[in-house]
């Protein structure tokens, strides 16, 4: 009882504030939820025909215990580390990981990890640039389904092998080097770079002209997702609405992962993240900073002769 009732004074501040700041549905935002689920709203969908729910911890803590039922799908599986980490896998790659995992075109996803939703994050934009809508990320991961009353098993689940055919690249939702350094040669008014990294990272260097939200400050202290108005309201004070172009980046795009489906579950689709991240940007910038160096010419000091002594001959 206590709960409904601090969640139903949270909603009526929630409506006053959106009636203050002028933050609502609007005509570009998109509808909202759906796409971040609360971890008693997961039993619901696990009675569903050909529903999987994917546990995203690594390996070794997936074997010491899990949610009863979910297959592991880790980081690593849905990635390539050449040339910079953590950049999207090729579609081909994805069709194994979700085949063998008992996922087809039909599945939904149910994700859960143990990493702030990050990881979560990672795979749900990842089957989004592929095509696959039917996916939904559990808020506040293995700890919030526990709290729940999810029962944790140490065995992995019986599966039975799909195929998954991944559509074309949505290209749409990711943004390139191309569009960093565009923006950062000309800066248009109605596109943002959102650094989602600390502070202390913002400040030891950024991309010129971004705007830092910390991704943490899409969660409550307890890891689970801010509701929907909450967001809105937490960009719109940054200056940061639907109705712009927002390029999401991190150090390797996995904070800013979580970032831009907390934005999309609030109704924002004007995002791209920046797959490539800081790591790419920093390390073009450390090259073309190389080479200017290395043309700039480097005047020589030129050591002038001394005089030679005039030698006196006897009788000169």
């Amino acid at each position: 009882m206590q709960k409904i009732m601090i969640g139903a004074a949270f909603v009526a501040a929630a409506a006053i504030l959106a009636l203050i700041t002028g933050v609502g549905p609007g005509p570009a935002l998109a509808d909202a939820g759906g796409y971040i689920i609360d971890a008693d709203e997961v039993e619901q969908y696990l009675g569903l025909d050909n529903t999987v729910l994917v546990d995203m911890q690594d390996p070794e803590d997936y074997a010491a215990g899990h949610i009863a039922g979910a297959v592991n799908i880790v980081r690593n599986d849905i990635v390539v580390n050449n040339p910079y980490p953590n950049l999207l896998a090729p579609g081909d790659v994805i069709e194994e990981v979700l085949g063998e995992s008992g996922i087809d075109n039909e599945t939904l996803v149910l994700i859960y990890d143990d990493s702030n939703n990050m990881n979560a994050a990672r795979l749900w934009w990842t089957l989004l640039v592929y095509g696959h809508e039917e996916a939904k990320v559990v808020s506040g991961g293995i700890e919030a389904l526990k709290r729940a009353g999810f029962t944790v098993s140490t065995e992995a689940p019986a599966v039975t092998v799909k195929t998954y055919q991944a559509s074309e690249l949505n290209q749409s939702y990711i943004a390139t080097i191309e569009d960093i350094l565009a923006q950062v040669e000309d800066p248009q008014e109605n596109v943002i770079l959102l650094d989602t990294r600390s502070s202390e990272e913002h400040e030891s260097g950024t991309i010129p002209g971004s705007v830092l939200v910390d991704y943490e400050l899409n969660n409550f202290d307890d890891g689970t997702f801010k509701p929907v108005q909450h967001i809105l309201l937490q960009y719109k004070e940054k200056g940061i609405t639907a109705d712009q172009d927002i390029i999401i980046y991190c150090a390797v795009s996995v904070r800013g992962a979580q970032t831009f489906l907390a934005l999309y579950n609030a109704g924002y689709r004007n995002l791209q993240l920046y797959d490539a991240a800081w790591v790419e940007y920093s390390a073009i910038i450390e090259d073309e900073c190389a080479q200017i160096d290395a043309d700039i010419p480097v005047e020589e000091e030129i050591e002038e002769e001394e005089p030679e002594e005039e030698i006196e001959t006897p009788g000169g």
